[in-house]
């Protein structure tokens, strides 16, 4: 999700010569990720990436090294609290609940806010019980999957 794509543009602009926010979000479509100018816009600023003139001579997007770390690692160590503390999540209706382990629903749902899913629009934690709140059903039900493909050990 947005911390996929984030992840992605970064291992694009490593790579590759990317001179437009057109250009990345093309590339992103072509990967698989449908996403739109605005949304690149917003990951761009997040990301901090700035225009640096390239061994070409042209204009492109770089990646700030000490930015690119410090992201990594926050994104790295909210992916591990995740995989330690989340059991289980089930959609009920525009809701996603997520079941952790006692004590942990708090950090959990920090970790889903700061950067790891942006569909959702609030979370309310209790001790071990998350609820995550989204637009609608299909929302709920895409972020359930994602929890429980990614992060659910069986």
């Amino acid at each position: 999700m947005k911390n996929e794509r984030q992840l992605k543009i970064l291992s694009i602009i490593s790579n590759r010569a990317i001179h437009t926010q057109e250009e990345l979000k093309d590339v992103l479509l072509a990967e698989g990720y449908n996403v739109t100018q605005a949304t690149v816009s917003r990951d761009i600023k997040y990301l901090r990436l700035q225009k640096v003139a390239g061994d070409d001579g042209q204009i492109r997007y770089a990646i700030q090294p000490t930015e690119q770390a410090r992201r990594e690692e926050t994104l790295e160590k909210y992916r591990k609290v995740l995989e330690q503390v989340l059991l289980s999540a089930v959609p009920a209706g525009n809701i996603g609940v997520v079941k952790t382990l006692s004590g942990t629903a708090s950090a959990a749902a920090a970790a889903l806010e700061s950067s790891l899913y942006q569909n959702i629009i609030g979370t309310l934690a209790g001790d071990d019980t998350l609820l995550c709140l989204f637009a609608d059903e299909n929302a709920a039900m895409d972020f359930c999957q994602h929890i429980n493909n990614h992060y659910i050990k069986n």
